[in-house]
């Protein structure tokens, strides 16, 4: 993710190894309650590729492909983060459900089509869409999801 977000192998880097000097200084503030340990660690990422973006913009003789790529920096790790908060949040349902939902969302297939291949009536998979839905909001609200 730091390499994706800053483009930079030498800032990547220094971002991995003060993402886990930050990890380890804030440990004790961990909560497990309030996330999984992967979300914490993107979280820290994230604040410390936006510190490192907003300090390479602060340097003079940019070009103006660097000024995209800081606003680019900005909202990657937001996305990735995001991206990995609801990955484990569809970890915490059902298997039907969970496959429902990153069949027609995730992969944009019919609904039809992935009843076809789970070999169910499409009624069944708009109803395991459905149900799974409510159960992943349930999960996201429980986890004070804010994406």
């Amino acid at each position: 993710m730091a390499h994706r977000v800053l483009n930079d192998d030498g800032l990547a880097q220094e971002a991995v190894q003060e993402t886990f000097l930050r990890a380890w200084r804030a440990a004790d503030r961990y909560d497990p309650k309030r996330s999984s340990l992967r979300t914490w660690m993107f979280a820290i990422a994230r604040n410390v590729t936006i510190d490192l973006a907003r300090a390479r913009s602060a340097r003079p003789g940019r070009t103006g492909q660097e000024v995209e790529h800081t606003q680019e920096a900005k909202d990657a790790p937001d996305e990735s983060l995001r991206a990995w908060e609801m990955e484990e949040a569809l970890r915490h349902i059902g298997p039907h459900h969970r496959h429902a939902i990153v069949e027609t969302y995730y992969r944009d297939r019919p609904c039809a089509e992935v009843a076809a291949e789970a070999g169910v009536p499409v009624g069944t998979m708009r109803s395991r869409l459905y149900y799974g839905l409510k159960a992943l909001r349930l999960v996201l609200e429980k986890r004070q999801w804010t994406g």
